[in-house]
């Protein structure tokens, strides 16, 4: 009696030998369609096309050919069902036990930038997932395999004739069926959602599915299992270094969102995903001596992210700290000689695709669920900033508001920064009220010997009391930036006009929880 293993493949890597061990040694006869029957007889490998096993055509441009009672018959008939096997044997019914079906690339054709609708519909793959599905449902007699890196394991399974093995080799396969089926469904789902007319505010579920990209050494803590999903290595090269952790990760996303607000010359460091210092210079040397000076105790492990080439000059006034991550465009040949003697210092490249940086939607785990929102990404528009004060900002101060609310909204809330129109001089972050975070800021600078006499105050949120707005004008202060919006808002204002300080409402809160 013929066993039977159907084949079709849009992903041929490795299927060559796969199907030869399939026929030759293990005697099995081949049923294929299309370019995949096409390449196994090009490589004199003996098949019968689905259509003369089922005795009908391939119908509607191949839409139709697989969708047919011989071949989900086969799939799904019960090995231990008498009843089952007495329909199969009346209707002609061969029982098929090994499927090789991988989807057509719809994911990987709707990612092109020249993707036409209909193209992209067409892309969208009915037969295969039948097929997946049908063999995976019973798993118990049939072997699904969507995943080439699997034909080894199969062809191992086969030889050694093990049938409990075999068993949980089906179950292991059949999960990845379902897993990959899964996630099929939900890029097409988004595809749609992307092209629709009108797209509702929120989705009536939600859900998501992303390829494991690495398992991590563990999370925040030794204790605890973690993995990372997605594309996160699409935006990143890593250079050197220990595989990258969980922490490092945040940080390295918190890092690239922030020195994404910056085109000129610009360095940041960070710790525990907030900024150290941030400075803006001609040379990224300067830039460096300036943040680093903003807190010279915080950036010891910390992440370093600059928006220009790393060059030897730059590597050797770095390297005197100990850094967990060095990220940049570039890296000279000078800078990576200097910091390859650093085995443990991870160095990554930033794609140049800035747009790859941004975090379009944000998820959190709650008890019970999940929150999802649109990532904190709205661009500067000075334009719709408003004065608010009897006095305006200097143009000097303006740069200097601009420059520190490009660097707030990157704070744990609360937040406060002090800054000139190129560099942080202090910065208090994550305090439970904003006028501690505000004196954490004025003590960070005045440990360093920072004076912030002509500073501007920066403010993720509203000044609930004039307490704070009073207090970063006896730092020295000139002028401060917040969103406004709050009930005391005339008396903020009042202690701003009575201190001769320039106050902007950005009319955007920035809270980072």
């Amino acid at each position: 009696m013929s066993k039977f293993a159907l084949l079709s493949v849009s992903d041929k890597t490795g299927l060559v030998p796969f199907a030869w061990e399939l026929a030759t040694k293990h005697g099995y006869t081949l049923l294929s369609t299309g370019g995949t029957a096409k390449l196994l007889r090009e490589n004199a490998i003996a098949v019968t096309d689905v259509s003369e096993h089922t005795g009908s055509p391939e119908i509607m441009e191949g839409r139709v050919k697989t969708l047919h009672p011989k071949i989900h018959g086969g799939l799904l008939c019960r090995r231990d069902s008498t009843e089952h096997l007495a329909e199969a044997h009346k209707h002609g019914i061969a029982l098929i036990d090994i499927v090789v079906v991988n989807l057509y690339p719809f994911e990987a054709t709707v990612a092109k930038a020249d993707c036409t609708f209909e193209e992209a519909i067409e892309n969208i793959d009915i037969g295969g997932p039948s097929m997946l599905r049908s063999a995976a449902k019973n798993h118990e007699s049939v072997t699904i395999v969507t995943d080439p890196a699997d034909y080894t394991r199969v062809l191992a399974m086969l030889d050694a004739k093990d049938a409990r093995a075999q068993l949980l080799l089906r179950r292991e396969l059949a999960l990845k069926v379902f897993q990959r089926t899964s996630a099929y469904d939900a890029s097409i789902a988004a595809y749609l959602i992307s092209k629709a007319a009108k797209v509702t505010e929120n989705k009536e579920s939600f859900s998501l599915n992303l390829p494991l990209a690495q398992t991590l050494r563990y999370g925040e803590n030794p204790h605890q299992k973690a993995a990372l999903y997605g594309s996160f290595h699409k935006a990143f090269t890593q250079l050197q270094g220990k595989e990258l952790s969980y922490n490092n990760i945040l940080d390295i996303t918190a890092a690239s969102r922030l020195i994404a607000e910056f085109k000129s010359p610009t360095l940041a460091i960070l710790k525990h995903t907030n900024p150290c210092g941030v400075a803006s210079a001609s040379s990224l040397v300067e830039a460096w001596k300036q943040a680093f000076e903003t807190d010279k105790q915080a950036p010891f492990g910390g992440i370093i992210i600059a928006n220009r080439m790393v060059d030897g000059e730059l590597a050797t006034v770095i390297a005197e700290i100990f850094s967990e991550v060095i990220i940049a465009p570039e890296f000279s040949k000078e800078a990576l000689a200097l910091f390859s003697k650093k085995k443990n210092l991870r160095l990554m490249v930033a794609c140049s695709q800035t747009g790859q940086l941004k975090v379009h939607k944000e998820i959190r785990s709650v008890i019970g669920g999940v929150l999802e929102q649109d990532g904190d990404d709205i661009a500067v528009d000075a334009s719709a900033f408003k004065v608010v004060t009897k006095r305006a900002p200097t143009s000097a101060e303006l740069a200097a508001l601009l420059f520190g609310w490009r660097v707030v909204r990157h704070v744990k809330s609360n937040a406060i920064v002090y800054a000139t129109a190129e560099r942080t001089l202090g910065i208090g972050a994550g305090q439970m009220s904003r006028v501690d975070s505000s004196r954490i800021a004025v003590w960070k600078a005045g440990e360093v010997g920072l004076s912030l006499k002509g500073s501007i105050v920066a403010s993720d949120a509203f000044f609930p009391f004039a307490d704070g707005l009073v207090a970063a004008a006896q730092a020295g202060a000139v002028a401060a930036i917040q969103p406004g919006g709050s009930m005391r808002d005339d008396e903020v204002i009042a202690a701003a006009d009575a201190h001769d300080m320039a106050m902007l409402f950005t009319g955007k809160r920035h809270f980072r929880h």
